[in-house]
């Protein structure tokens, strides 16, 4: 009787590793989720370094010349030098087209 107690317990212990292998936690299905997720925050990261390069790059740009800023002024806000004068033309729809066509640089 002692004999199939060893055996019995041996295969019992198997079978609780297997399930802890395949069903726990840290379990194969766990590890392939956490790879998923694992690669989705590597996108995730890569995509917000890019971003703060671009705000890097930005705040270096404002911070080393009023070129930079002068541009933003203007282009973003409408804003003018005192004794400037501000002219802006617009074409109507037709001659619109065809004066970016009559405009362009030909070779």
């Amino acid at each position: 009787m002692p004999a199939r107690i060893v055996p019995g317990l041996l295969i019992a212990l198997l079978i609780v590793l297997h399930a802890q292998i395949w069903f726990g936690r840290g379990s194969v299905g766990d590890v392939a989720g956490m790879a998923r997720k694992l690669e989705g925050q590597k996108s995730a990261n890569l995509l917000a370094r890019q971003a703060n390069e671009r705000m890097a790059n930005e705040v270096r740009d404002l911070r080393e010349g009023l070129e930079m800023v002068e541009e933003k002024a203007r282009t973003e806000l409408g804003m003018v030098k005192p004794n400037e004068v501000y002219v802006q033309v617009t074409l109507p729809a037709g001659q619109a087209a065809r004066g970016a066509a009559a405009s362009r640089p030909t070779n």
